[in-house]
């Protein structure tokens, strides 16, 4: 007779729910590192405008550009700003995220350990009967030699 586990369907739903919520959970963590790719990057800009507006501003330049160069700075720092809303609410997705997740994994892994507890169980009792097999043979054997 083969192991057979009589909650296996409800441990593929589990299994199932554990990989949606983790790949939900990748996702999250994949968007804030795009975010903060983001900031990094206007961080330089913002540098880079800074120090050339600092280098034009020690020579003779046009009025335009300078003014240009101050709407660039601008411009990347209120985008930054909104960078930085954006990953402060993927931050809460994430922790929500990752609470969500947990209780996943914790009901899987549940669902595994008593699948992993009946399993050994079935396999000490099959030792068991092969074991009073091989004994009752023997023992056959022995009465009629």
């Amino acid at each position: 007779m083969a192991f057979r586990f009589p909650l296996a369907a409800v441990l593929m739903v589990r299994e199932h729910a554990e990989e949606r919520e983790e790949r939900a959970l990748k996702k999250i963590q994949l968007e804030i590192s795009r975010v903060r790719r983001e900031i990094d990057q206007l961080d330089a800009e913002i540098v880079a405008a800074q120090n050339a507006r600092e280098q034009a501003l020690q020579q003779s330049i046009p009025a335009f550009e300078l003014q240009e160069s101050l709407r660039r700075v601008k411009a990347a720092t209120e985008k930054k700003q909104m960078l930085a809303l954006q990953l402060e609410m993927h931050t809460r997705e994430l922790i929500a995220q990752l609470k969500i997740y947990q209780v996943a994994h914790r009901d899987r892994e549940a669902l595994t350990d008593m699948l992993e507890k009946q399993r050994e169980m079935y396999d000490q009792e099959q030792a068991r009967a092969t074991q009073k097999q091989l004994d009752d043979l023997f023992m056959a054997r022995r009465h009629r030699g």
